[in-house]
């Protein structure tokens, strides 16, 4: 064989060497390519488990069940200690004597107040069940944003109670009393009395859950910092209607009071959409 031919071989081997080497780790190229593509873990199910649908009925039935034995446990434990918690929600209206202008009124009161605070009480429990209930269908990115998010939420409703309780009660009470204190002597029917104080409590408790919505919403990529500012008018607006609608008393200062907070928090949760870089 000449040495022409013995080149043209060995370019050939070569070649076909090559050629063999390409086939051969080509696919370990797209399998690494498509390693790039799959989804994130922060994405996934941690502990995913099949369930039925009607296994998922049973569980919320269960979930629902142990929630209602809680309220009705607390509910019932603060009916036998309802006293301190009636005198505690009257120390706002010092001055004021109450009625009782119908036969079982404070009775029914009583009932009210416990139940109020039977469910309050009870909110931790029927959180955890909540959380037990969605948390198979999370996942680890939604995980880690349920405490945050469930710790800020009870931190802010006990909040608005404290804000409720020391300064739209009272700050309240002291327009009506001043206003007819030369005309009328102030007594109050107990019942209408605690329907005032337990409504403003609540829906002051609820409308301070406002930023914690907002952090929901641009963590969800829905609303952004820069769109919710864009419509701080209509916040405004929406801020005054909030504070006479919340509100069960028609003086104008709790609903300034009540309109400046709802401001406030909603501002607020502008600025903390805008630290996460939302």
């Amino acid at each position: 064989m000449t040495p022409q031919n013995l080149d043209t071989q060995a370019q050939s081997n070569s070649s076909g060497e090559y050629s063999d080497a390409t086939a051969t780790t080509s696919p370990d190229i797209e399998v690494e390519g498509s390693g790039d593509s799959e989804v994130n873990p922060l994405d996934e199910l941690p502990d995913e488990v099949e369930m039925s649908f009607f296994d998922h009925l049973e569980e919320l039935r269960q979930r629902i069940f142990y929630a209602l034995i809680a309220i009705s446990v607390t509910i019932v434990g603060c009916f036998f200690n309802v006293r301190p918690i009636v005198q505690l929600l009257e120390v706002p209206a010092q001055g004021v004597k109450f009625l009782q202008l119908a036969p079982g009124e404070y009775f029914f009161v009583s009932l009210k107040v416990a139940a109020y605070s039977g469910l309050l009480l009870s909110t931790p429990f029927i959180l955890y069940q909540i959380i037990q209930f969605v948390l198979p269908g999370l996942t680890r990115r939604e995980r880690r944003l349920l405490g945050p998010v469930v710790f800020g939420s009870s931190v802010l409703f006990v909040a608005g109670l404290v804000f409720a309780y020391f300064l739209l009660i009272p700050a309240a009470l002291k327009f009506f009393i001043s206003y007819g204190a030369d005309v009328v002597e102030q007594l109050w029917s107990i019942e209408k009395y605690f329907e005032f104080v337990l409504l403003l409590l609540f829906s002051t408790g609820l409308a301070f859950q406002i930023p914690v919505i907002q952090l929901l919403l641009g963590v969800l990529g829905i609303v952004s910092s820069k769109q919710m500012y864009s419509g701080w008018r209509y916040v405004i607006m929406g801020a005054v209607i909030l504070g006479a609608v919340l509100t069960p008393s028609t003086d104008p200062l709790t609903q300034s009071l009540l309109a400046g907070a709802v401001l406030g928090l909603y501002f607020g949760g502008i600025g903390l959409v805008k630290l996460i870089g939302k």
